[in-house]
């Protein structure tokens, strides 16, 4: 077998495998490992083939990771609709209680058990329909439904 074939097949390994894996970064070293099979198929000598794909495939590695693909997403998981599934559903609040200016809370009946439900800073106290912003613990946090406020 030439080495341009070797390359090549080395490649495609590398992207059946990405395939299970879904990072990308295979994806990369694939390319790496196709620029050598290149320089391969080019006629270059066997270190000229080992620095392209050395070459191509950690420059690909450093491109996906500065891209928008390759970045880490920290997001709060209390707020993170993907995460809970409670967060944007509706729920209503026949009441509130707590003083002017502190927390405001309520006991509500939602997906057939009740449930302690605070009120979002700087939202109005107004009985009705609520939408679930943030989850903490067993507490609900609540906005105004129709609010944009977050």
């Amino acid at each position: 077998m030439t080495d341009w074939i070797a390359w090549f097949v080395l490649a495609g390994a590398l992207v059946a495998v990405e395939m299970f894996t879904g990072t990308f970064y295979l994806l990369m070293i694939a390319i790496g490992f196709a620029a050598g099979g290149a320089a391969a198929l080019a006629g270059g000598a066997m270190p000229l083939q080992f620095v392209a794909a050395a070459t191509i495939g950690v420059l690909a590695t450093f491109g996906l990771r500065r891209s928008r693909w390759g970045r880490i997403v920290r997001s709060d998981a209390r707020r993170d609709p993907n995460v809970n599934l409670d967060i944007g559903q509706t729920l209503v609040v026949d009441a509130w209680s707590g003083g002017e200016g502190g927390v405001r809370t309520a006991r509500v009946m939602y997906r057939g058990a009740l449930w302690d439900v605070e009120l979002e800073q700087g939202a109005p106290a107004v009985p009705g329909a609520h939408v679930i912003r943030e989850v903490r613990g067993n507490r609900l946090i609540v906005a105004n439904s129709g609010s944009k406020h977050r």
